[in-house]
C-alpha cells in the first residue's frame, strides 16, 4: 500500500473529527466513515437499520430529539424510531442494565399508546423513551461499550438442542454455553426461541426476569421476527447473571412445583380447555389466589386447567387478584421510600405495578407459547401473585380496596358528580393534587354512568406521557388498557382504578425531554 501523503493524512484527520462531532449514524448517512476504525470482527450489525441504530447509540439524548423529530417530518416511520432504539438498547446493554432493560420494556407500550393520540402528538411517548434510551446509552459509554457481539457457532456433534440443555447451561452459570445453545435454537424459529427462553425464565418468579420476555417478544411486531435471537437472548443473559445473585432463590418455589403438579393433574397428556366460566367462578378463584400460600395458589390453578377451563380465563383470576394489590395498597412506609418516590406512593416499583406487569406478563406469554408453557406460565403466574402478597410486607388481606366509603363520601363533598365532564374534571384535580383516594372514587363513580371509558384513559394517557413515573409509567398504562380490554365488563373498571392511583401518585415528576418534545413538534 502506498504511503499516504499529507494532504490525505490531514483529510482523513478531519473526517474523523467530523464523524466524533456528528456521531456515527450521521456520517454514515455524509459518507464519512472512512475515517472510522474497523469493527470489531463479532459485531452485530442491522443491514439498512444500522445508520439509524448507530445514530441512537452516537447522539446525546438533549441533540437527538431534533434529529428525530426531522427525520419524522421527512417520511421516517415512527415504528423504525423503535425498532433502532429497541436494537440499540440490546446491542447496548444486552438486558445487563437495569435502567436499560426498564427502557426497553417501555418502547412498545409507548409506540401503542401513540396510536391513541391525535396525528399531531403521536411521537410524544415515543420520544420521550427515546431520550431515556439515548441517555443511558450515552451514560453506559455508547457504541464502544456494546455488552452484545454476535456468537459464533462452534463445531457441534449434531442433534437437536432442547431447552432442557439451555436450562442447564445457564443454572451451571456458563453464559457461552447458553449463549451457543440458545443462537442454535433461535435458528429453528422464533417460537422455538420464545418456548425455550421461555422454559429458563418460569425458574424464577422475578418481575424484571418475568416482564422483560413478553415485551422483547410484543417487539417483534415493530422489529421483525427476524431479530428473535437479538431480543431474546437478553433474557438468557439476564437469567445467567440472575443465577450469580444471592436474591437468586427467593422465587423459585413456583418452579419447583411444577412437576408435581404437572403429574398430579395430568396437565401433559390431553389439550387445555376451553370451557368459559361464570363471572362468580372467576371472581371466587381470583380470591383464592389472592388469600392463599403461593404453593396453594399455584395448585387452585392447575386444578382449574385440569377441571377444563380456559386458560385465558384462569389468567383473568390471576389479572384480578394483583390488582388488588394497588387497590389495597397503604403506600410506601418509612424506609421503602426515595427522592421521586415518597411515603404512601404507590408508583414506580411499587408491589402491586410490579405484581400487575407481572401477571400481564404471564397472562399474555401464556397465550403466545406452546402448550406445556401455557399451564406453566398460569401455573407460576399465580404462584407469584401469592407471593407478592406477602413478600414485602403489607396487611394486604385486612385492607380495604379503595375506594372505600369514607373516599366516595369525600368525592360527594366536592359538590354534585352527576355528570361525566364533572367527574373528568375532579378527576384531572385529583391526579394534579397527588389526591390518590379521591381519583380512585371519581373513576369508580365515572364507571357507574355506562359512558365511554376513552375520555378516562385519554386523560390518564396525558400524564403517563408527561410524569417520568420512576420508569414504569409506559408499561403499566399499556398493562391496564390491556387488561381493560380482555377482561369483563364486571371486572375490568377495577383496572382503571389502579391506574388511576399510580397516575395521582406519579405526578409531580416530570419526564426529562418532553417539555421539549412538546416544543419541537408544535414549531
Amino acid at each position: 500500500m502506498a504511503p499516504r501523503t499529507r494532504r490525505e493524512f490531514l483529510a482523513d484527520v478531519g473526517r474523523g473529527m467530523l464523524v466524533a462531532g456528528v456521531g456515527y449514524g450521521a456520517a454514515l448517512d455524509l459518507g464519512l466513515t472512512s475515517a472510522i476504525a474497523d469493527e470489531p470482527s463479532d459485531a452485530i450489525k442491522f443491514g439498512d437499520r444500522e445508520p439509524l441504530v448507530r445514530l441512537m447509540q452516537d447522539t446525546a439524548a438533549d441533540k437527538l430529539q431534533p434529529m428525530l423529530i426531522e427525520r419524522l417530518k421527512t417520511g421516517t416511520e415512527l415504528r423504525d424510531l423503535v425498532a433502532a432504539a429497541a436494537l440499540a438498547n440490546a446491542r447496548t446493554f444486552a438486558g445487563e442494565d437495569y435502567i436499560g432493560f426498564h427502557t426497553l420494556m417501555a418502547l412498545s407500550p409507548a409506540y401503542l399508546m401513540s396510536r391513541e393520540l391525535p396525528e399531531a402528538q403521536r411521537a410524544l411517548p415515543v420520544l420521550k423513551v427515546l431520550y431515556r434510551n439515548s441517555n443511558r446509552i450515552q451514560e453506559h459509554g455508547g457504541h464502544g461499550s456494546e455488552l452484545m457481539h454476535s456468537v459464533a457457532l462452534g463445531q457441534t456433534s449434531g442433534g437437536r438442542v432442547s431447552a432442557d440443555d439451555l436450562h442447564r447451561a445457564v443454572l451451571n452459570k456458563d453464559k457461552a454455553q447458553a449463549e451457543q445453545l440458545f443462537a442454535r435454537i433461535a435458528q429453528q424459529s422464533p417460537d422455538e426461541a420464545f418456548n425455550a427462553a421461555l422454559e429458563v425464565v418460569q425458574d424464577n418468579a422475578e418481575v424484571h426476569r418475568v416482564v422483560l420476555p413478553y415485551r422483547a417478544w410484543d417487539l417483534l411486531d415493530i422489529v421483525g421476527k427476524d431479530q428473535a435471537h437479538t431480543l431474546l437472548r437478553q433474557s438468557v443473559r439476564y437469567c445467567v447473571k440472575a443465577e450469580n445473585q444471592k436474591s437468586n432463590e427467593y422465587g423459585r418455589g413456583g418452579s419447583r412445583l411444577l412437576p408435581k403438579l404437572f403429574d398430579q393433574y395430568k396437565l401433559l397428556a390431553k389439550p387445555l380447555g376451553t370451557s368459559p366460566a361464570e363471572d362468580g367462578w372467576i371472581d371466587n378463584l381470583s380470591r383464592t389466589i389472592f388469600t392463599s400460600t403461593p404453593d396453594q395458589a399455584a395448585e387452585a390453578v392447575a386444578a382449574a386447567l385440569a377441571e377444563g377451563f380456559a386458560p385465558d380465563t384462569v389468567g383473568l383470576a390471576i389479572a384480578l387478584a394483583t390488582n388488588q394489590l394497588i387497590l389495597r395498597d397503604k403506600g410506601r412506609p418509612e424506609g421503602q421510600t426515595s427522592k421521586d418516590k415518597p411515603v404512601g406512593s404507590v408508583h414506580g416499583d411499587s408491589i402491586g405495578v410490579h405484581a400487575c406487569d407481572s401477571a400481564n406478563a404471564w397472562r399474555n406469554m401464556a397465550r403466545a407459547s406452546n402448550a406445556r408453557n401455557t399451564a406453566a406460565c398460569l401455573i407460576i403466574g399465580a404462584w407469584q401473585a401469592a407471593y407478592d402478597r406477602t413478600n414485602r410486607g403489607g396487611d394486604f388481606l385486612n385492607w380495604q380496596p379503595w375506594p372505600t366509603t369514607e373516599h366516595d363520601e369525600k368525592l360527594a363533598a366536592k359538590g354534585p358528580q352527576s355528570t361525566p365532564q364533572a367527574l373528568l374534571a375532579t378527576l384531572d384535580a385529583a391526579i394534579r393534587s397527588n389526591d390518590q383516594s379521591l381519583a380512585c372514587a371519581a373513576v369508580a363513580a365515572y364507571s357507574k354512568l355506562d359512558q365511554s371509558e376513552r375520555p378516562v384513559f385519554d386523560l390518564l394517557l396525558k400524564y403517563a406521557i408527561s410524569e417520568d413515573g420512576a420508569l414504569h409509567a409506559e408499561k403499566f398504562y399499556r398493562t391496564v388498557s390491556d387488561e381493560f380490554a380482555s377482561t369483563r365488563p364486571s371486572f375490568r373498571w377495577r383496572q382503571v382504578i389502579g391506574l388511576a392511583r399510580v397516575t395521582a401518585s406519579e405526578f409531580g415528576k416530570p419526564a426529562p425531554g418532553h417539555a421539549e418534545a412538546v416544543r419541537l413538534l408544535q414549531g
